[in-house]
């Protein structure tokens, strides 16, 4: 079987402050938007994979089915989820992605990037095909980041720049509650 690399494109909801969780990681009330949530789960549904690291996943009905590459250095390399037969856990320190994305016998597809921090920041450097970036009217105050250095350096807008993307479009999910999704894509 020759495998490509998969397309790759990442899924956040972020507070006005660019933060997807509260201090302690959980996920926060302000920011569980309907809306959202149907483009979020669409989105996935249609995903042949889905990354997450150890304490990210995207929930619902259908998440022990789908395939994943969960990150985490508790592991070295590679191997098969001894808990979850449609995943893999990957060490990204020790071994390369394409390494992980070969594990889980995927001739193509999309990868959706789901989370946490460090994950989204690693598929910076991965390289995204699309990164959706849901903007809510909603506060998280010193929360967890959407990418590294968000908060103290740089907005979301920022980092997404300097790793060579452009925003693409913007739609709203929801007048209601003013809540957007904006498409970034690579320049070029």
């Amino acid at each position: 079987m020759v495998t490509k690399r998969p397309r790759i494109e990442g899924f956040a909801i972020i507070s006005s402050e660019g933060m997807i969780a509260a201090s302690d990681g959980s996920f926060p009330e302000n920011l569980k938007i309907p809306a959202d949530h149907k483009f979020y789960q669409d989105s996935v549904d249609r995903a042949a994979a889905v990354a997450n690291g150890r304490h990210s996943s995207e929930g619902g009905p259908k998440e022990a089915a789908r395939r994943r590459i969960i990150l985490t250095r508790r592991v070295e390399r590679v191997i098969a989820d001894p808990d979850n037969a449609n995943a893999v856990l990957w060490n990204p320190a020790s071994a390369p992605f394409e390494e992980a994305w070969l594990k889980l016998n995927l001739e193509n597809g999309t990868l959706a990037v789901v989370g946490g921090t460090d994950v989204f920041g690693l598929f910076l450097n991965i390289g995204y095909d699309s990164f959706f970036l849901t903007r809510a009217d909603a506060s998280v105050p010193r929360g967890r980041p959407v990418f590294p250095g968000v908060g103290r350096n740089a907005t979301p807008e920022e980092v997404l720049q300097r790793h060579g993307m452009v925003l693409r479009e913007t739609r709203m999910l929801d007048a209601a509650t003013n809540t957007r999704v904006e498409e970034w894509v690579p320049k070029g």
